[in-house]
């Protein structure tokens, strides 16, 4: 009884320094972390920066779009100045990315927490759910639901939640499994503990490690499927800048006039790069302590 009484009063202090060990970066997770907090700065500043407004034409520069001193990055082909609606369009992902992953990870972690600790009917049901949205094509999904009920930022982040919440759900409860047999949870029954403390303070606390690089990995993801959908029209509306929709509006041209799509195909790229060398760095520290 002793010994699971100290096992009892030093898992959440164990937990704390493991917690605290796990988010140390490794070089490739500060570089990631310097590309995420260049583009986050961007978009802050975006409304002070000594631009164009992103939907301002300037049909002047219509007769060369191409990079000048007035437009860095040069023009689209409605004249508007690509560094402006870049930068703009960042503001927009780097709002809707983190809600929609955010959103997905609450709702899958409490239900992976509570299928896992108590199994049973509850467990199967939820498992089988995850199953068959898993199943189901995801880009194919996307347009069928945004066509359905209209494309705009709360839709989104409404259908990705809903989409992304199944894998968490998946990584949670088998870690909830593994975590559920260790001493302290025992420990913490023993003490006659509620359900729902064991789940947050003793299970969930040692899970975070993983579920953190998760998210990482899930924003960067999240940012490739909002890419997509607006490279296939139903992604965000007009006139809000949209990376996607910036690519779908001048890859006919990218012949004659390359930096109009290629620009802002950079600019999703180098965001997954980022999110990924922060899950990578993570992923090093979790793994070694």
């Amino acid at each position: 009884m002793t010994d699971i009484a100290g096992i009892a009063s030093q898992a959440p202090v164990a937990a704390t320094a493991r917690g605290a060990r796990s988010f140390r970066l490794s070089t490739a997770g500060y570089v990631g972390l310097a590309i995420i907090a260049a583009w986050a700065t961007a978009a802050l500043l975006a409304p002070v920066l000594p631009l164009p407004a992103p939907n301002a034409s300037d049909l002047a520069a219509l007769a060369d779009p191409r990079p000048s001193a007035a437009h860095w990055l040069g023009v689209d082909l409605s004249g508007r100045d690509i560094l402006s609606r870049i930068i703009w369009g960042a503001r927009t992902v780097l709002t809707v990315a983190p809600i929609a992953v955010a959103g997905a990870t609450i709702v899958g972690a409490v239900l992976g927490l509570f299928a896992g600790y108590h199994r049973g009917a509850v467990d199967a049901v939820l498992s089988r759910t995850s199953d068959i949205i898993l199943s189901f094509p995801v880009i194919i999904l996307y347009m069928i639901i945004l066509t359905k009920f209209g494309a705009s930022a709360f839709n989104i982040i409404a259908v990705i939640a809903v989409t992304k919440a199944p894998i968490i759900y998946r990584l949670v409860r088998a870690m909830t499994l593994e975590l559920r047999e260790r001493e302290y949870v025992a420990a913490a029954q023993m003490r006659g503990e509620s359900a729902l403390y064991i789940m947050l303070v003793e299970i969930l606390p040692n899970a975070r490690g993983p579920i953190v690089v998760d998210v990482c990995l899930r924003l960067g993801y999240t940012t490739i499927a909002i890419g997509a959908l607006g490279f296939l029209g139903i992604g965000l509306p007009p006139p809000m800048p949209d990376w996607g929709g910036m690519v779908r509006e001048t890859y006919g041209m990218i012949s004659v006039y390359p930096h109009m799509a290629i620009l802002p195909c950079i600019a999703i790229s180098s965001l997954v790069v980022g999110f990924n060398l922060i899950a990578v760095g993570l992923r090093r520290r979790v793994r070694h302590g």
